[in-house]
């Protein structure tokens, strides 16, 4: 006796596709949200890695995307990397060989 299975490699391999799909799909999501952040002043510091006082500075020279609530500054998080980009300073040449090292120079303190 012998049995016999009959495959449709196309369908199971769709099958699996669809599956596989649907199981990634919130993940991924759940990474695109993160454009959507609003940060606080204290929040966009550490995201910047600067202080508190400089985000307040460039709030009041309008130099930094915020939108006031109140008198509170928000700052969403795809506009300020958007800023950042524009904020960029580009290379102007490559190097052309190693960097030199500096020297150390010692001062001696006379009384």
């Amino acid at each position: 006796m012998r049995a016999e299975i009959k495959i449709n490699i196309d369908e199971l391999v769709s099958e699996i596709t669809q599956k596989v799909t649907n199981a990634i799909i919130p993940t991924l999501k759940k990474g695109m949200d993160m454009g959507d952040t609003v940060f606080t002043v204290e929040t966009l510091a550490k995201y910047l890695q600067v202080s508190k006082q400089w985000v307040y500075a460039r709030v009041h020279l309008k130099e930094i995307p915020h939108i006031k609530m109140g008198k509170f500054p928000r700052f969403k998080k795809r506009e300020i990397d958007i800023w950042l980009e524009s904020s960029k300073i580009p290379a102007t040449q490559p190097l052309s060989a190693p960097l030199k090292i500096i020297k150390k120079y010692s001062y001696s303190m006379e009384v």
